[in-house]
């Protein structure tokens, strides 16, 4: 039986167990492809990563759960991915809940729970 193809999307900057824990899952799914924001895509979202686009590019290849690195350079791109990678499923964190649901049309859309107590952002704060 073939896999499906799923994909996500995110900046995964400071990798941490949350990351692994919703790669590890989409992978579960099929083959999954990671949609990595692009620095350029990041400073549009006003939002600035610690490590460059390569090195989490770098990173997230390392990864065993993770089949494919794709560039995300901007929100309207994701139907144009879903069509191109024969996605299946797109899979995003609880957070992103109901943000998607427009993509139903193109693929199944699910929304798995986040890992509770850690996130990038909370990492930066503690950092400080």
């Amino acid at each position: 039986m073939n896999k499906i193809n799923i994909l996500t999307y995110g900046t995964f900057d400071l990798l941490h167990i949350g990351h692994i824990n919703i790669l590890k899952r989409a992978s579960k799914l099929g083959k999954l492809i990671v949609g990595l924001s692009t620095d350029e895509f990041n400073a549009m979202k006003h939002k600035e990563a610690t490590l460059s686009y390569n090195d989490r590019k770098q990173i997230l290849e390392a990864i065993k759960y993770v089949h494919k690195v794709i560039p995300e350079t901007c929100w309207e791109q994701k139907v144009i991915d879903i069509k191109k990678h024969n996605i299946d499923a797109l899979v995003m964190g609880s957070d992103w809940s109901g943000e998607f649901d427009e993509l139903h049309e193109y693929c199944a859309i699910l929304y798995l729970p986040r890992t509770p107590n850690i996130s990038t952002t909370l990492i930066k704060q503690r950092l400080k």
